[in-house]
């Protein structure tokens, strides 16, 4: 008697929907904002992430409930998709932006999430390596936002942090005849490298020392195992393209004082 066909794993839930889930996510969140708070994890030894914790925390299951409520109708109406994939845009900017300075500057934390995922994006669905439906959009351009988001929040505030601290060194470089743009980025470009060190360790330990979400996704879906890893391969070389062009950009924003703080 032939076998029958194996059912996908994506049949059975990977976690049981219950209320041991609630307990335990509700646990978890009150875990992470008690260390928080007991350790003092702020830069002013506040509790303030405590807060941020526990605010986070309400605020993803607000909006994933409302996510997946909405996402079927998104993916099948072409104007909802856009509106969808720009709203994801203004939501990160905004993010990037008032995470590195509280002034005005910030809008221009748009363009190095723009510059690198819309181009990205497009060649993808020009080539045809992106189909453009939106069960296959969304998500890839939500990664590649998000690559980008983290990128410019790191370099941002690594870049502005340093010439603060080191606004000595700005001086002495603007006194032995530099131009403020090369002053400021002999002092910011160094510091604000190390926002591309998460997406490279990441890279580098993938299937070493975690199994990311595309691989485990592509799994549960019940595609191969060597399907799910070329997904993976692409996914984490594009990040790594859009961290890199958002580092960039970012650092010559920056530079040219068009993205900076209030002066103390």
């Amino acid at each position: 008697m032939p076998d029958l066909p194996a059912r996908p794993v994506a049949a059975s839930p990977l976690l049981p929907v219950n209320g041991v889930l609630t307990v335990t996510l509700v646990v978890l969140l009150l875990l992470a904002a008690s260390v928080a708070a007991v350790f003092r994890l702020a830069p002013d030894a506040s509790w303030r992430r405590a807060r941020d914790i526990s605010v986070a925390g309400l605020r993803a299951t607000v909006q994933l409930g409302a996510v997946s409520l909405v996402i079927g109708w998104v993916v099948r109406h072409g104007a909802a998709l856009l509106g969808f994939v720009l709203l994801m845009f203004c939501v990160a900017a905004r993010t990037a932006g008032r995470r590195i300075t509280p002034d005005r500057s910030w809008i221009w934390a748009a363009l190095p999430i723009a510059a690198p995922v819309a181009p990205i994006v497009g060649a993808l669905v020009a080539s045809g390596l992106l189909p453009p439906r939106g069960i296959a959009l969304i998500p890839v351009t939500g990664i590649l936002i998000g690559g980008a988001l983290t990128a410019t929040v790191l370099a941002g505030r690594r870049a502005l942090d340093e010439l603060t601290a080191r606004h000595g060194e700005v001086e002495a470089c603007l006194a032995l005849g530099l131009l403020p743009h090369d002053a400021r980025l002999e002092i910011a470009r160094p510091a604000a490298s190390d926002a591309l060190l998460p997406g490279l360790d990441q890279t580098r330990t993938v299937g070493l020392v975690t199994l990311p979400g595309a691989f485990v996704g592509m799994l549960l879906g019940g595609a191969s195992p060597v399907m799910a890893g070329v997904v993976q391969l692409f996914v984490l070389v594009a990040l790594m393209a859009v961290q890199a062009i958002a580092v960039a950009t970012t650092v010559e924003l920056v530079a040219r004082g068009h993205l900076h703080r209030p002066a103390r």
